[in-house]
């Protein structure tokens, strides 16, 4: 993770109703990450991230991971496209 930016990000798609068995496609990885963390708020989907790694921690390991890599991936896309723009 490169940034603060990245880890609300991964803890808002974490607390999202997406589900990696739907295959989300950038555009809806973040728009989740917007709907969510207006709905909840940074220090929500933070309580419901702990939460689940309280509760069941093998499966919340493995959306997390999930969850960070699908986020360096929508907005890694995100930046080169606005990169690629801004030359």
């Amino acid at each position: 993770m490169n940034s603060t930016f990245d880890t609300v990000r991964a803890e808002a798609l974490f607390a999202s109703a997406l589900q990696a068995s739907q295959e989300p496609s950038p555009v809806q990885i973040r728009s989740a990450v917007t709907a969510t963390l207006r709905r909840f708020g940074i220090k929500g989907c933070a309580a419901r991230v702990a939460g689940e790694f309280g509760e069941y921690p093998e499966t919340a390991a493995a959306r997390m991971n999930w969850a960070l890599n699908m986020i360096s991936t929508a907005y890694q896309e995100l930046a080169a496209r606005e990169f690629a723009y801004a030359g």
